[in-house]
């Protein structure tokens, strides 16, 4: 996996879900997303999935109007938010799924945090979650 951000955005897996996200008019394939991060088993949740759920917790902050910092990378997604959000309702049940799915991304088992943790950017990445979580709550 290519990584260049702490950020939910800066990495390849985060850059192809956006793009398959511009497929999809609905908010089903973030949906998708935070179920299979819920289901992983008990052996922790895999680096891809807990990536990927990252990014479709940007979608529903960015929905409620608590996105983050717009850059290049959020760019696909960005512009999918634009695109709904005067019609899109933020739904409660998605955004407590979120919470759980970033419960799970930050657990010691996440294989995504142990990847992080054996890097010099485990702090800025750690925080960069926690901002999200903050997002999403506030």
């Amino acid at each position: 996996m290519g990584t260049w951000a702490v950020d939910a955005f800066g990495n390849d897996y985060a850059q192809d879900w956006a793009e398959d996200l511009a497929q999809v008019s609905n908010l089903d394939a973030v949906e998708n997303t935070l179920d299979v991060a819920l289901q992983s088993d008990a052996a922790g949740l895999e680096a891809p999935y807990a990536i990927e759920a990252l990014v479709a917790i940007e979608v529903l902050a960015r929905l409620q109007g608590k996105g983050g910092e717009q850059t290049e990378d959020s760019a696909a997604v960005d512009a999918w938010v634009a695109a709904r959000k005067p019609k899109a309702k933020p739904r409660a049940d998605l955004a407590q799924k979120a919470l759980q799915v970033l419960d799970k991304v930050v657990a010691p088992d996440s294989e995504l945090r142990a990847l992080w943790e054996d890097s010099e950017y485990y702090a800025e990445w750690s925080a960069s979650v926690a901002g999200l979580r903050a997002r999403l709550q506030a």
